[in-house]
């Protein structure tokens, strides 16, 4: 799947873009029954003509009350339709939630930096910690424009002096360079910081 944000892929699928609402449902299968304000009597005057002769729904949002004229060919239509879309969403939920994606989010950005500091972690978690690295960099850093990886340490290092083009190569040799970092004790807050401001000085990053 492309690497959008919820809210653009919402504007895609999303129930609204798809006249699939509540409001856009009710005003495709039946008519609101209204109450108006006639100015000459002076009071609200109820349209009783359709009492009893529909199905009534009324809306728990705002009280408002619709009279229900659909054949029940349309109603199945829509049910089909919302069930279509429970299941798109299902799909999206469990995309989010897995893989590189539940750890880094999805990424948005066409060029970015990844700054690497691996804390106190124990050479166990040192190796957890790069599998993840290396699932992100396969599965959406190949999917975007340009990329480096910096590690914090007291003498800091790169894999490249600046990002470079995204292509299989390229991805290839940055997991490559990660398993061949060694472990080591872990960097001060400075070395940290100095990491984070060696990625923002790169002109081309997105973030």
């Amino acid at each position: 799947q492309p690497l959008v944000s919820s809210s653009k892929w919402l504007q895609l699928h999303g129930l609204k873009r798809n006249k699939l609402s509540l409001s856009q449902i009710l005003s495709q299968i039946g008519f609101q029954h209204r109450k108006d304000y006639v100015t000459t009597l002076g009071k609200l005057v109820a349209s009783r003509y359709a009492d009893g002769l529909f199905p009534q729904y009324k809306r728990a949002q705002d009280g408002s009350v619709y009279n229900l004229t659909a054949k029940k060919e349309l109603i199945l239509h829509f049910v089909d339709c919302l069930m279509g879309a429970i299941e798109l969403y299902k799909q999206r939920m469990e995309w989010l939630t897995s893989e590189s994606r539940q750890i880094f989010g999805v990424i948005q950005e066409r060029c970015i930096v990844i700054v690497l500091d691996f804390g106190t972690a124990a050479p166990a978690e040192f190796d957890l910690c790069r599998d993840a690295l290396s699932m992100v960099l396969v599965e959406q850093v190949t999917q975007i424009a340009k990329f480096n990886l910096i590690r914090a340490a007291p003498d800091l290092m790169k894999w490249q002096q600046k990002s470079t083009p995204v292509s299989e190569h390229t991805v290839t040799s940055a997991v490559t360079w990660l398993w061949k970092l060694d472990h080591m004790t872990a960097a001060s807050h400075t070395n940290s910081a100095e990491a984070l401001l060696e990625a923002m000085s790169d002109d081309t990053v997105s973030s």
